[in-house]
């Protein structure tokens, strides 16, 4: 069973508007208002960093998807007492 996590949901998502990471950085400061680098974004995108919460909320925005979508990955598996 493969996961996807929501790193790849990022590139998912920008791959299918046929945008570059440069597009992104551009539409993020035309359309939100938010001005980050393209090297900074290229580093969300392969989770070296993580955003903050307006840069965040400004990508999920962009991409009209909820920002837990995005950056919150939650372990759902409980762990039990042996």
């Amino acid at each position: 069973m493969t996961t996807i996590t929501s790193r790849e949901t990022l590139l998912t998502l920008r791959k299918k508007k046929n945008w570059s990471q440069k597009d992104v950085v551009d539409l993020l400061k035309l359309r939100v208002g938010i001005a980050i680098s393209e090297s900074y974004y290229g580093m969300i995108e392969t989770g070296v960093r993580n955003p903050s919460l307006s840069v965040a909320v400004g990508l999920s925005e962009l991409y009209k998807v909820n920002p837990t979508t995005l950056f919150l990955e939650i372990n759902t598996k409980k762990k039990t007492k042996a």
